[in-house]
């Protein structure tokens, strides 16, 4: 046995969960069997892929907003089929992104004003629309991303990736060099190179504005189920989680300049989750596992991962994100802080270093990306190459980047795909309303037989417990459809607004059976308290 103990800021972190008033209750998260985080998380939001009977929808939740979330709550209705992933703009709290089963990506603007109504007696919930946008793939799309430097900048990812302008709507740059679905995709700090894996169970890096193809590839996990990718901050690393031929979970670290093979190999336990990563500038890389309640951290150091430890539940977790760091709790020693999602929860959980001072810990916190854009998009896809904006976490000031061993190249000319000369959009709106819907009245669902004893002693309900009328109102179309006065094109315009008007008469009669289910239990728990 070792007569010495390695020397570590990080060697006694620990998890702490929240309590459950203090996180975020009654969700019905999504049953999608697609491997995906399920949730997504910024300073301001918490978003949630939903469980929806037509279309497809997120929720999202102001953070302020812990504990139960209401029954009758608005949604993100922005697709006609499930929703695989959902992704906020690093420089904007109220913009985020989505895929779906329907092949789309889409933009909405979050109105928060809408999202706290639900919270508020007698106001009607309005569901959030997207905005105008003509993203799409030629399959369903499982994974978006936002740049990390360039400014509306969006990576979607499908049986090939696109890299789109959202201000001018157009797809800039496309890679279609994976013959089958991208399970997973990371950009290194400048975005300058994008690492994915793909279900033939390759790793591919991209120079994303030299054209299609990979600058490099490498015989990644030889098992048949899910591979994740994570590029390790400012450092030239790469790590990649996944699966032996033997069902083993495993952890590969691999240098981004050569990729010949792994320089390090971990292998985890024989469960059947994905390993979900992710790596904090602490140089700290946790890894969740999808089906069991653990949280495992390493610290890197010279090309190794040593384990430190590991947060343990007995709620096994279906998917995880982490906080951006420049919203932790730097006063409770902080260093990271995850949301994890359970059968209808999100829990968070904080790591903690635990220090006996209540002054700033400078030692532990690293410089943080500060949300901040110093590239625009026709910049960035003309060749220019930009670090992040950082800031020290104290007085929120920016400052230098952290040290990087990762080396720094000059940017080179490229053959770069010309952008699309089109008229700029100054902002997206919803198209006009153009279809009223009416709205078939359901039958309400019986209440368990009751004593006439107990229902003579039965409170009548308070007036504001009473169940408010689904008003009939214009249904707003996503985006109008363009027709060149063939008949194809008119029956096709005309499906589209049966489709709208359908997904809309459902969205109202799952409210109305949601406000009556919601009734029920109020009149049961009268009941029950006699």
């Amino acid at each position: 046995m070792s007569k010495f103990v390695r020397a570590s800021r990080y060697r006694h972190v620990y998890g702490q969960a929240v309590k459950k008033e203090a996180a975020y209750d009654n969700l019905k998260v999504s049953a999608s069997a697609w491997d995906t985080d399920l949730v997504s998380i910024n300073p301001k939001y918490l978003a949630v892929n939903y469980q929806v009977s037509g279309g497809g929808a997120f929720l999202v939740c102001p953070l302020s907003k812990t504990g139960k979330i209401p029954d009758i709550y608005p949604l993100c209705r922005a697709h006609t089929a499930p929703v695989l992933d959902t992704s906020f703009n690093p420089f904007n709290d109220d913009i985020i992104a989505s895929g779906a089963e329907d092949s789309k990506v889409k933009i909405t603007k979050i109105d928060q004003d809408k999202l706290e109504a639900a919270w508020i007696d007698g106001v009607e919930v309005v569901d959030l629309l997207p905005l105008s946008t003509n993203f799409s793939h030629g399959r369903k799309v499982g994974n978006v991303l936002w740049h990390p430097t360039a400014e509306n900048v969006l990576t979607s990812a499908s049986y090939d990736i696109k890299l789109w302008d959202v201000t001018h709507e157009s797809a800039q740059a496309e890679l279609a060099a994976h013959p089958d679905m991208v399970q997973s995709m990371s950009y290194n700090c400048t975005g300058s190179l994008l690492a994915t894996t793909c279900k033939d169970k390759k790793l591919r890096i991209f120079d994303v504005r030299s054209g299609p193809a990979p600058i490099k590839i490498a015989d990644s996990h030889t098992g048949v189920k899910a591979s994740r990718v994570c590029w390790l901050g400012n450092l030239d690393r790469i790590v990649t989680t996944g699966f032996s031929k033997l069902s083993d979970r495993q952890v590969f670290l691999w240098d981004s300049d050569t990729l010949t093979k792994p320089i390090k190999q971990l292998t985890i336990d024989t469960s059947s989750g994905t390993l979900m990563p992710y790596w904090s500038d602490n140089s700290i890389l946790f890894l969740g596992g999808k089906g069991d309640g653990n949280i495992r951290y390493y610290e890197y150091e010279n090309d190794d991962l040593v384990y430190l430890t590991e947060y343990k539940s007995s709620d096994p977790q279906r998917g995880i994100t982490f906080m951006p760091r420049r919203a932790l709790n730097v006063s409770d020693c902080e260093i990271a802080r995850a949301y994890k999602v359970t059968s209808n929860m999100v829990e968070p959980v904080s790591f903690i270093v635990p220090r006996k001072s209540d002054a700033y810990q400078a030692d532990i916190y690293p410089p943080a990306p500060a949300g901040k854009s110093n590239l625009s998009a026709p910049d960035f896809f003309s060749g220019e190459t930009k670090p992040p904006i950082y800031i020290e976490l104290e007085h929120k000031a920016e400052t230098a980047a952290p040290p990087s061993s990762a080396p720094t190249t000059p940017v080179t000319a490229r053959t770069i795909k010309k952008q699309v000369s089109v008229e700029p959009v100054p902002k997206f709106e919803p198209a006009p309303s153009k279809l009223a819907v009416v709205i078939p009245e359901p039958s309400e669902p019986e209440l368990p037989p009751v004593s006439a004893k107990a229902v003579e002693e039965t409170p009548a309900l308070a007036p504001e417990e009473t169940i408010p009328p689904v008003e009939q109102e214009a249904v707003p179309i996503l985006a109008p459809v363009h027709t060149n006065g063939g008949g194809d094109h008119e029956e096709m315009a005309e499906l589209k607004s049966q489709l709208a008007e359908r997904d809309n008469t459902i969205r109202h009669l799952e409210l109305k059976i949601e406000q009556l289910m919601a009734s029920r239990q109020r009149a049961i728990d009268h009941l029950s308290a006699l």
